[in-house]
């Protein structure tokens, strides 16, 4: 999946990753995409509560090795 730009926020436990991505969603236009790679396993449910609550879509989540990425279009 293509992305505008990337947030490695692997190593980092809650709230730290959702903090970097509303940071860097902040710098983005409208309807760019946002990856983030978390290692945190807390992290699915994090973002999925975050996009609820901001209107930002979760287009889509990978795993792979206890490691999760998170592809958000900003609104």
């Amino acid at each position: 999946m293509s992305f505008d730009r990337e947030v490695d926020a692997r190593g980092l436990n809650c709230p730290l990753p959702i903090l970097r991505a509303k940071k860097a969603l902040a710098e983005l236009q409208s309807g760019q995409v946002l990856k983030v790679m978390s290692s945190d396993p807390g992290s699915q449910r994090d973002f999925q509560a975050f996009a609820r609550q901001t209107g930002h879509e979760l287009l889509r989540i990978d795993a792979a090795d206890r490691e999760w990425s998170f592809y958000l279009k900003r609104r």
